[in-house]
């Protein structure tokens, strides 16, 4: 399935959490303090953003989506700057009721240079009242059917209680409406029911009671969490390194940074996670698309300083290979890994195979041709001399690898062309995770090296008919008899 992000302003999502302003005091940092050893920040400019919830509602109306907000305010000054910046963005507010007894959470970071050098909280984590719950559970039934998804956004200031979580998740799977959580806290449980969660892997680890110290312990706290809470889906985010996503009767998917990303800021990058995530489900994505598509999006979002959003325009430059990229067929596989996950992002399916090409003939041109009309991007994996070696004889390959390469990239049915060892095949599926893998029906499907991989990612193994019996080898073998005659 193609995703067509430009109609994401045809999904219409309800965000409930915590809204807060984030405040932005930036400055130079020239000198120490004589009176202490602290830095001086000698202020340039101040700026404020919506923060929390409210970031997550910024980051969706960037994207395009329509938006209602539902949570509790104080009243004063920074309630009424919140409403304003509401209002100015279109987002509805309907849900959104007032406690002149609750401050209204803001957040002041004191940023030098790049550098964040201090935060200034103004909170309270009292949970709000009987009444404020049962107004905000009231208001989710009563418009529920107006929303294609509900995002909550928990930053742990008192409004989602395990007591309005339970009937907010009730109201969404009565509804049968997905129900997307950014977690916080230790207590995932009250989590339960929700279609799936977006923590990030120092929060699944206290949560999951597990200290993860490596792929294991990570698999073992992911697994946990999808298993205990218990939800569909946990897509936990783990820094710079990658994600990956959890679900049910599946196993985890790891989902790899493609391009190296100069991290500015994180502030507010899990908001974004669960923004495109929740878009991307709203659009009828499956849970890796969705997942894939946050993946780009937060590589954007954390190349940028203080609490930023994505914009529609970002994404689809970013879900797009480069000219460079594009510029030739032939890639490595780093070359490759970031243009594929891009391309997956976008909802396009990746079609693989492989093979030693040697003296092309025409079932090879049927194999290709067939494999290219599985999907919508088709990678030849080419065997390099010495496994055509090993594979073939001492006299093969026929034609140097290269010129294999050159011919293969020719045909308009292929779109990129990668040379390999036969040992490194498994790696090569690894890391590049087709959803289809080709072979000819000379082969059965215990037969086809990297089956397991494929299947476990999800993907499948499809074998081409193949009606004429002509090989590489038997054109080989007479041409050979043809020259002894002679």
């Amino acid at each position: 399935m193609n995703i067509d992000i430009s109609k994401f302003d045809k999904c219409h999502i309800l965000v409930i959490g915590d809204l807060m302003i984030d405040e932005y005091v930036w400055g130079e940092v020239d000198r120490i303090s004589p009176e202490a050893p602290v830095q001086v920040v000698s202020v340039l400019r101040d700026s404020v953003t919506l923060g929390g919830a409210g970031n997550v509602a910024n980051n969706l109306v960037a994207l395009g989506a329509q938006v209602t907000v539902a949570g509790v305010l104080g009243a004063g000054a920074n309630a009424d700057l919140l409403m304003k910046m509401f209002r100015e963005l279109g987002v509805d507010t309907e849900g959104v009721t007032q406690d002149p007894t609750r401050p209204t959470t803001k957040k002041t970071r004191i940023i030098g240079g790049h550098q964040h050098v201090l935060r200034i909280d103004r909170e309270t984590k009292q949970q709000i009242s009987e009444e404020q719950v049962n107004t905000l559970v009231r208001f989710a039934k009563d418009r529920i059917g107006a929303f294609d998804l509900i995002l909550v956004s928990d930053y742990g200031k008192g409004l989602l209680s395990e007591t309005l979580l339970r009937q907010i998740i009730d109201v969404a799977n009565q509804n049968k409406k997905k129900i997307i959580v950014d977690p916080k806290g230790l207590n995932f449980g009250k989590y339960a029911g929700a279609t799936a969660i977006t923590p990030n892997k120092k929060e699944a680890s206290l949560a999951a009671g597990i200290e993860i110290v490596d792929d294991a312990s990570l698999e073992a706290a992911g697994e946990k969490l999808l298993r205990d809470i218990p939800v569909q889906m946990v897509l936990m985010t783990c820094g710079k390194e990658d994600m990956v996503l959890f679900e049910q009767g599946k196993e985890p998917y790891r989902i790899m940074i493609g391009e190296a990303r100069q991290v500015f800021d994180v502030s507010g990058a899990g908001d974004t996670v669960v923004s495109v995530l929740g878009l991307g489900l709203a659009s009828g994505c499956s849970f890796r698309q969705a997942a894939a598509l946050a993946n780009v999006a937060a590589g954007i979002v954390v190349e940028k300083v203080g609490t930023a959003t994505v914009s529609i325009k970002e994404l689809q430059n970013a879900l797009e290979p480069s000219i460079e990229a594009l510029a030739t067929k032939q890639k490595t596989l780093s070359d490759l890994v970031p243009i594929i996950d891009r391309l997956r992002a976008g909802g396009k399916t990746i079609v693989m195979t492989n093979g030693c090409f040697d003296l092309l003939h025409v079932g090879h041109i049927k194999l290709l041709s067939a494999s290219k009309k599985m999907g919508d991007v088709l990678i030849v994996a080419i065997d390099d001399d010495e496994s055509v070696r090993a594979l073939k004889g001492k006299d093969r390959p026929i034609i140097a690898a290269q010129e294999r390469i050159r011919i293969i990239s020719a045909l308009d049915c292929v779109d990129y062309v990668t040379l390999f060892s036969t040992r490194e095949l498994g790696d090569l599926i690894e890391a590049l995770r087709p959803d289809v893998l080709t072979k000819g029906s000379n082969y059965t499907n215990e037969t086809v090296l990297g089956r397991e991989i494929v299947e476990k990612f999800g993907g499948r193994v499809a074998l081409i008919p193949m009606t004429e019996a002509v090989s590489s080898t038997g054109v080989i073998n007479q041409i050979k008899q043809g020259a002894a005659a002679d």
